[in-house]
């Protein structure tokens, strides 16, 4: 071959495998927007289905079937009052009355997503592993001990974060500070349960349609089975 046809050839290549790059960067950074609104104020988050898609794809079926409009944040965690180790700082919320109904989806950790438990992260809570199903918890300050590896659960294998607040982390803090029952029938949650628990008005997308339920459900189901 021609050395000028080699070097026309490999410049090509280079070309299309660099021209591939952004859209694949764009995919895995992809976000969708979400406004929390709740009784102490609307919370915003992006979360990130290139990075943890079967948990984002569980979490927006829920949010396009209204599953979590009359929910609450019912549980908050601090240094004061934490009954685990590592001690850690974080609300917790969802919908209890559907938890235990719906099928569990795989943990995806923070070492495959890059998403950790920083400063208003949101995170999907668990027992043992591959156990989640609707109940999230949002992280006051760093948790690097709920990231893969992390000595919290006693598996080794972190929670699922898998996006953070942009807007509202005041609202956060205010969830945080409000006023505990002192006794709880589950000694682990013990001062931890909110008097008073906060309630989740409606969740939504921002920017675009609610997907049709339906659409959504088979989105999970295709996840899953991959």
């Amino acid at each position: 071959m021609h050395p000028a046809s080699l070097l026309t050839g490999l410049l090509l290549s280079l070309t299309l495998t660099f021209s591939t790059l952004p859209a694949q960067a764009s995919d895995r950074d992809e976000t969708v927007m979400i406004k929390m609104e709740t009784s102490a104020g609307t919370i915003t988050l992006a979360l990130y289905p290139g990075r943890a898609p079967i948990t984002v794809a569980n979490f927006l079926k829920l949010v396009d079937d209204g599953q979590y409009d009359g929910g609450q944040f019912y549980r908050v965690v601090t240094k004061d009052n934490d009954n685990g180790s590592p001690k850690i700082e974080v609300i917790q919320g969802g919908n209890p009355e559907i938890a235990d109904t719906l099928e569990p989806i795989q943990l995806e950790v923070t070492g495959e997503t890059g998403i950790e438990h920083k400063d208003g992260a949101i995170s999907m809570a668990r027992g043992g592993a591959n156990t989640a199903t609707s109940e999230f918890f949002i992280c006051i300050g760093d948790q690097t001990s709920l990231d893969f590896g992390g000595t919290r659960n006693p598996d080794g294998q972190g929670f699922a974060a898998f996006g953070h607040v942009t807007d509202g982390m005041d609202v956060v803090r205010k969830i945080q500070g409000m006023t505990t029952n002192d006794d709880a029938d589950d000694a682990y949650v013990k001062g931890q349960m909110l008097k008073e628990p906060v309630t989740i008005l409606k969740i939504s997308r921002e920017g675009e349609p609610a997907a049709k339920p339906a659409e959504a459900e088979q989105t999970v189901q295709k996840q899953v089975e991959e």
